[in-house]
């Protein structure tokens, strides 16, 4: 059994209000020094046999079909 995390991030042009209320909020709370922040979702697929290049392509295409909008986010796989 494998597990393979799918990390999706808005891609960098595409604006991200949530991190920027979160980069807002932090000095408030006390935390300085932070210059930004981008929000994303994390994914983790369980395999039922190995990661191996057949696996991870069908999880790459779940990740483009099904996980992440390509229009506007960007992803990354890699084996836990």
């Amino acid at each position: 059994m494998a597990r393979v995390i799918v990390d999706v991030m808005l891609k960098p042009e595409i604006l991200d209000p949530q991190g920027q209320a979160i980069a807002r909020a932090l000095p408030r709370l006390g935390f300085d020094g932070v210059t930004g922040v981008r929000q994303g979702k994390r994914f983790e697929v369980e395999l039922e046999g190995p990661a191996d290049e057949a696996a991870l392509a069908e999880v790459r295409k779940i990740a483009e079909t099904l996980l992440a909008n390509p229009v506007i986010e960007d992803f990354t796989l890699h084996v836990e």
